[in-house]
């Protein structure tokens, strides 16, 4: 079997990314009895953890790859294998080889426009606060109330963008004075860390950390559950911390607070679906909820696999950018688990799962049956 490098090298890798944890597997399976891949094709995570430990994981496969870190096998592994961290480490040591099968070479496109241009889609720098021409959204300055942290897809991809305004003319109707950076924003770095580029993503970590202390941020507003992880849980590595909410979070504030206020009905039937990085990750599921239920007319109804078993919509783990064939797409068994219990509208929290909704709704012909929208596009209609 032709392996990513020597044994040992291997091993030392993992150890230094997740300590000797990968050990502690006893290939019970609970770890492939939840993983999404398994509602779509045989994949088997406790099988790249038994290789992993004896450094014979293979190179040219897409395995290594497949993990969109999603976290529902730790969340179920009764041993504390941190089973996300050892697919980052493979990872790291397959793009330090420079070795990636075809459908991850995507990746190394938004790599390199990463360094570039400091986000993944290949956008001008100079560029990045265009979405906000027209709206009276001001450059952030040191003593305003919050910085809100557009974000790479909400900044350039031009479904995005929507959500963008959303978020922006609702912080303006409750009276926040907040700015953004413009160009000088930075992708957060989340995705290609979990590719394995960690010198990409410390690179942008600093130069946001550098950005944030320059300007004098203190509360920090994003949209993507993404950078709210990274800000929130990453970024403490280097040693400072900022107060940082999820627009979910800030909303519910805000409408309990009386500074926003909901008019008119929404009269659809909604469902909820828990991005990964927001719920499994970060714990944010009532919030969201409580925020549509705020809304005159909505009817709100759970999906199967919702909370802490929602089921991912494939683009964590830096899957955004690779291909992944449509029979192998999550995305498409949650549209339809949409469907069944006849909600009208899908709604959620996260560019990556809209990104990839909006594709599936397309390829399954939903078109006419299911609108998506970010809860922000929601609550701006009630404004």
């Amino acid at each position: 079997m032709e392996t990513i490098a020597p044994f040992i090298e291997v091993i030392d890798e993992i150890k230094e990314a997740g300590g000797d944890v990968f050990k502690l597997c006893f290939q019970c399976g609970l770890c492939d009895s939840v993983c999404p891949w398994n509602k779509v094709r045989p994949f088997s995570m406790r099988k790249l953890i038994r290789e992993a430990a004896f450094g014979l994981t293979e190179i040219e496969g897409e395995d290594i790859w497949r993990c969109t870190t999603c976290g529902m096998c730790p969340s179920q592994c009764p041993r504390g294998v941190k089973q996300i961290d050892v697919s980052v480490a493979l990872r790291r040591v397959a793009t330090e080889y420079e070795v990636f099968p075809t459908s991850v070479r995507s990746a190394r496109t938004a790599r390199a426009s990463l360094i570039s241009e400091g986000n993944p889609l290949q956008g001008d720098r100079k560029k990045r606060s265009e979405w906000a021409n027209g709206l009276s959204v001001k450059p952030y300055t040191e003593g305003m109330e919050a910085l809100y942290f557009v974000g790479c897809y909400l900044s350039y991809d031009p479904r995005m963008k929507k959500v963008a305004t959303a978020t922006a003319k609702i912080l303006q109707k409750a009276g926040v004075d907040f700015g953004i950076l413009g160009s000088q924003e930075n992708c957060c770095g989340e995705s290609i860390r979990k590719t394995g580029s960690e010198d990409v993503f410390k690179r942008l970590a600093k130069e946001n950390i550098k950005t944030f202390i320059d300007n004098g941020v203190k509360k920090v507003i994003v949209s993507s559950p993404h950078c709210f992880h990274t800000f929130k849980n990453e970024y403490p590595e280097f040693m400072v911390n900022f107060e940082v909410l999820h627009i979910n979070q800030y909303l519910l504030e805000l409408i309990n607070d009386g500074r926003l206020e909901l008019k008119g009905e929404f009269p659809k039937k909604i469902t909820y679906h828990d991005p990964c990085y927001l719920g499994r990750h970060n714990d944010v599921y009532d919030e969201p909820r409580e925020v549509l239920r705020k809304v005159p007319g909505l009817e709100l109804v759970e999906m199967e696999n919702h909370g802490k078993n929602s089921l991912c919509c494939g683009g964590g783990g830096g899957r955004i950018w690779m291909d992944t064939p449509k029979e192998e797409r999550f995305s498409d068994i949650r549209l339809d688990q949409a469907n069944a219990v006849g909600a009208q509208v899908l709604a959620t929290s996260c560019p990556y799962c809209i990104t990839n909704f909006e594709e599936s709704r397309l390829n399954l012909e939903y078109e006419d049956v299911l609108e998506i929208k970010d809860i922000t596009e929601i609550i701006s209609e009630m404004l």
